[in-house]
């Protein structure tokens, strides 16, 4: 208010569009994106000096197509010069369930590397939410640029300074101290004479470094007068002789100044330490150049270099780069009268770091990492060696003890990341027992460098630091970052139960439990093994040339967790540690399709009992069958009906189709239990021996029984557990389908058509195989001769999902789909 400057936001509205999901709007976004700027701009053409770019804010998504404008053809870069992104995955999508948001992505990615000179004056600052975020991991929202590229900058919330917290996806927009900190970063941005932002790129990364990096605790761009004579108030100055000082100021306002004379200590000590519990935005550090008997005549500010925490600033002077100063000045003046404490001491670094190795992460917490400080010193560095990888977490139990109890400063425990900000601050009084999370959100590639703990301790206090391995934060770091494999690793399950069905069915004509089949699903030796073995010839440089020639695309992988990734096509570089875990993945894959075929099986029963009322019973095992007319009537339409609309939609109508098959199924399976336990004659003659050979022949024969016995009732049973597997499997494709659904559905007042449509191409063979699939039978499985082809085929396209699917989510489909044509071959020939 009082430099009169007004800001003008305006919101793209992008109809909440879930292009994190679904890619097909996303370029029509960044063109829509482009023609709001030109818009916003054209308000302002009849000013005399109308403003010449914008500022771009995008959160999540937002923050990717605010990239993209610069691969736009006819874009003109000087409309944007600064983007502010807010839990934006820059480096992958985070779950690839379409290829449209691969190939946006890939377009992206080589834009901004392949032109990283051009783009060198566009200033990107991406802010991660942290670990409260759990739709985007913060890990991805690095930008994946070449290094060396100081106008692009990546960094969690918990580090950024006067926040300190993690946010949730969604909080992170509304969050105040993140908004405080971007309106100050854009006002400190306007340029005072044109009144618009400016064109530097250096200040604008002045001004980001200021607010979002290392908060100096001074205005920015404010000039102190380094000029400090008090030579007419000599009692104003006092000169510290001992090695640390505490001095808390008085309630009368007073002038007041401490000197540290530098010749004696730069031998024994390395650095100046000091901190104050004083916030206010003023220079209170300087280096003496000339003084005289008792005050210092000319100084030069020392405070830029000044870190802000929680509870106090703190400043570090490395005494090797204070070579043409010979004191050091700490004011303590407090004119207002506000009481606050300086705490300053000389150390020495090598004496203040320990390097402690962090336990195995197999160690399952039994393993204990132990280190005390008894050292009255104000700040103590751990190096906790060996802790780089993401899939590492440890419990850090810190304790305290004071011999004396009195009012001291807060402890500060900070766990510093080298080689990303992803730091996070913890405040503690004294004493305590605290308990701090070590995990990561990025790796580092090389494993050159380690977490730090920076314990800011108060004087004359214990501490122990104990870490040990947490199991259930291992368990969620690999959830985080391995979790888009889980999908993979069901659908592997429902494929490998769905060939156990059909080999139990080729040995003994007999379908099993569905339980059964789906436990049997989990087999790690036959499918992780070999996707292991071929990453390890992947290595090889004669075994990329053959599959390179063969055409085979690249293995997927996981995304890179280190911050400096470059990326080739889409596929980051390889990492050994989830092919390790792969095994753990397949658990909860098969954990998920175990319990949600239980869950669909007691749905169908559910249900079945529900419509059971509307339908005549029945007792034959063609229940719910279609004819051949009606099957080519029924595939045309939803063929049809999937082109005018949404092909998502279509195979959704083919999915319920068959689950109608396994409702009539389910019904009948109840209709002749109920019979034959209100009749069971043949049993009864059975036990009495009053039945002929020729009644114990038909009953041993499927084929010629009559539809009320045992052997009818078998066979429903036979049916009902080989489709049961089958709408298991059929729920995948709906299921990863469903973005492009929704989508339509939410678009569906403006366009009646999906357009561009990810499952067009394979929906119309999906349908013709869940339609045939419908009269799928035991009889018709156990006749055909295409069976023992068919139940070999699983376990090779189990292990090719595996190969080609963690990063392609959309490609499961196309295996399931070779897996299910010859099945649904089998039920004609």
């Amino acid at each position: 208010m009082e430099g009169g400057v007004h800001f003008n936001v305006f919101t793209v509205d992008f109809n909440e569009e879930l292009v994190a999901l679904y890619g097909g709007s996303l370029v029509q976004q960044t063109h829509f994106l482009h023609e709001s700027i030109k818009a916003i701009l054209r308000l302002y053409k009849h000013l005399k000096t109308p403003p010449q770019s914008v500022v771009l804010v995008g959160h999540s998504m937002g923050g990717v197509v605010a990239r993209a404008l610069f691969t736009l053809p006819r874009f003109n870069t000087s409309l944007v010069s600064l983007i502010i992104t807010q839990a934006s995955p820059h480096l992958a999508p985070v779950l690839a369930l379409d290829p449209y948001l691969l190939d946006f992505y890939s377009v992206v990615r080589q834009r901004w590397v392949n032109r990283a000179n051009t783009l060198r004056n566009i200033t990107v600052l991406s802010v991660g939410g942290g670990y409260r975020d759990y739709q985007v991991r913060s890990g991805l929202t690095s930008l994946p640029c070449p290094t060396g590229d100081p106008s692009k900058l990546s960094l969690v919330a918990t580090a950024v300074p006067r926040t300190w917290v993690s946010t949730d996806h969604l909080s992170i927009v509304w969050c105040k101290e993140l908004v405080l900190a971007t309106v100050r970063t854009f006002f400190d941005l306007i340029d005072p004479e044109t009144r618009q932002f400016t064109d530097d790129p250096e200040k604008r990364i002045a001004v980001i470094n200021h607010h979002f990096i290392r908060h100096p605790v001074r205005m920015l761009g404010e000039t102190q007068d380094t000029s400090i004579s008090m030579l007419d108030f000599p009692e104003s100055w006092s000169e510290v002789n001992t090695l640390r000082l505490a001095y808390s100021t008085p309630k009368e306002g007073q002038v007041k100044y401490f000197l540290f004379a530098l010749s004696s200590r730069r031998k024994a000590y390395s650095h100046f330490y000091c901190r104050s519990n004083n916030l206010e935005m003023t220079s209170w550090v300087y280096g003496c150049m000339h003084k005289n008997s008792s005050s210092c005549v000319h100084a030069v500010d020392l405070s830029e270099g000044t870190e802000l925490l929680p509870p106090y600033k703190v400043l570090i002077l490395s005494l090797s780069n204070l070579s043409s100063v010979t004191h050091l000045v700490v004011s303590a003046s407090n004119l207002n009268g506000r009481q606050f404490t300086v705490e300053c001491e000389w150390q020495r670094q090598e004496s203040q770091t320990l390097s402690v190795p962090v336990p195995h992460v197999l160690s399952f917490g039994l393993t204990v990492s132990d280190v005390t400080l008894n050292s009255s010193g104000l700040l103590h560095t751990i190096e906790m060696q060996h802790f780089h990888q993401v899939y590492q977490a440890f419990r850090i139990n810190v304790a305290s003890q004071c011999k004396v109890h009195k009012d001291r400063l807060s402890s500060v425990y900070r766990i510093k990341v080298p080689w990303f900000r992803e730091d996070t601050l913890t405040t503690v009084s004294m004493p305590s027992l605290t308990e701090i999370s070590g995990m990561l959100h990025t790796s580092r590639r090389d494993n050159t460098s380690s977490v730090l703990l920076q314990l800011h301790t108060a004087p004359n206090c214990q501490y122990k630091v104990s870490i040990r391995t947490s199991l259930p934060r291992v368990l969620g770091q690999i959830l985080r970052f391995c979790g888009h494999m889980v999908p993979v690793y069901t659908a592997v399950t429902l494929l490998l139960a769905c060939g156990g069905q059909l080999s139990s069915i080729l040995k003994s004509r007999r379908a099993a439990d569905v339980s059964q089949v789906v436990g049997k699903g989990l087999q790690p030796h036959k499918v992780n093994l070999p996707a292991y073995i071929l990453h390890i010839l992947l290595g090889c440089s004669c075994f990329q040339e053959v599959w390179s020639i063969l055409g085979l695309p690249p293995m997927d992988v996981l995304p890179p967790t280190f911050p400096d990734a470059t990326f080739h096509e889409g596929v980051a570089a390889a990492e050994e540690w989830p092919f390790l875990l792969s095994p753990l993945l397949y658990v909860m894959g098969a954990a998920v399709a175990y319990w949600a075929s239980t869950l669909l099986r007691l749905i169908v029963r559910l249900i079945s009992l529900i419509v059971a009322p509307l339908h005549r019973p029945s007792v034959s095992r063609d229940c719910g069958t279609l004819r051949l007319r009606t099957q080519i009537l029924i595939t045309l339409c939803l063929t049809v009906m999937g082109g005018m609309s949404c092909a998502a939609l279509s195979v959704c109508a083919a999915c319920l189709l068959h689950l109608y098959r396994v409702l009539r199924l389910q019904m009948t399976e109840r209709s002749l239990s109920h019979m034959l336990n209100l009749a069971p004659q043949m049993h009864k003659e059975a036990e009495n021996g009053t039945v002929d050979a020729e009644s114990k022949n038909r009953s041993r024969e499927c084929n010629g029984t009559p539809l009320l016995s045992e052997c009818a009732l078998q066979e429903v049973k036979d049916d009902l557990q080989i489709h049961l597997c089958l709408s298991s499997l059929f729920t995948l494709p709906v299921m990863l389908s469903a973005p492009s659904l929704i989508h339509w559905i939410r678009n569906l007042r403006y366009a009646t058509q999906l357009d561009p449509d990810p499952y067009w191409p394979h929906s119309v063979p999906l349908i013709i195989v869940y339609v045939l699939l419908i009269n799928c039978n035991t009889l018709k499985l156990s006749s055909s001769k295409f069976l023992p082809l068919t139940s070999c085929l699983p376990l090779p396209l189990a292990i090719t999902m595996v190969t080609f699917s963690p990063l392609h989510l959309y490609r499961v489909t196309y295996f399931l789909l070779a897996a299910l044509s010859p099945l649904a071959l089998c039920c004609l020939l």
